[in-house]
């Protein structure tokens, strides 16, 4: 089915371009989601990877199996691209002069609270990796592809795409560990880093 997808979005097929979208696009934004942490930002990553799709697509190979690496690896640099954006965004706006009136997030923030406690623990141990170990981690661990489709996804290696991931793994389990428990009988830390998949569509 793939390869005749393939084809037909290389052909700029528009009905096969929203099958695309209606196989991946979960895919997508969970791993923008992972990548980022922002429920906002990774829909906007969703919608950038598939416009950055449509624009790649006469570089995509008529053969091959999966189309989800190549997306993940388009959600990977558009993510990427992203966070530099916001990086500058955040810096003209500190050099902006300071608004006295201070905006009410509260209803904001009243609504993304569901999973705060358990993803700020997460989501810190994440920001001490590397960016290029983050993404392997998301890619393998969370997106479920083989050491083969993550790649292929990030251009790189397969033999890099072990070492980040074992590099990963080692990092974060050290960072979940609770400081009391150091040193002592490590406990089940499973669900922190094992295997989440999706499928390997």
């Amino acid at each position: 089915m793939d390869t005749n997808l393939r084809r037909r979005i290389r052909a700029g097929d528009h009905d096969a371009f929203g099958d695309l979208f209606d196989a991946y696009a979960r895919s997508v934004y969970n791993h923008a989601y992972r990548l980022t942490g922002e429920w906002a930002v990774a829909e906007d990553v969703v919608s950038l990877t598939f416009l950055d799709a449509w624009r790649l697509r006469d570089k995509l190979d008529e053969e091959g199996g999966s189309l989800r690496p190549w997306l993940l690896g388009i959600a990977t640099n558009v993510t990427r691209n992203t966070r530099r954006a916001a990086r500058r965004h955040t810096a003209a706006v500190a050099r902006l002069p300071r608004d006295e009136t201070v905006r009410d997030f509260a209803d904001e923030i009243a609504g993304r609270l569901d999973d705060a406690a358990q993803l700020a623990v997460v989501r810190t141990a994440l920001a001490k990796l590397r960016r290029a170990e983050r993404e392997v981690l998301a890619l393998c661990v969370w997106s479920g592809l083989d050491y083969r489709a993550a790649a292929e996804a990030l251009g790189v290696p397969v033999g890099t795409v072990r070492s980040r991931l074992s590099r990963a793994r080692t990092k974060l389990a050290k960072h979940l560990e609770p400081p009391e428990a150091r040193g002592q009988m490590k406990g089940d830390r499973g669900t922190a880093v094992g295997p989440l998949r999706e499928g390997n569509r």
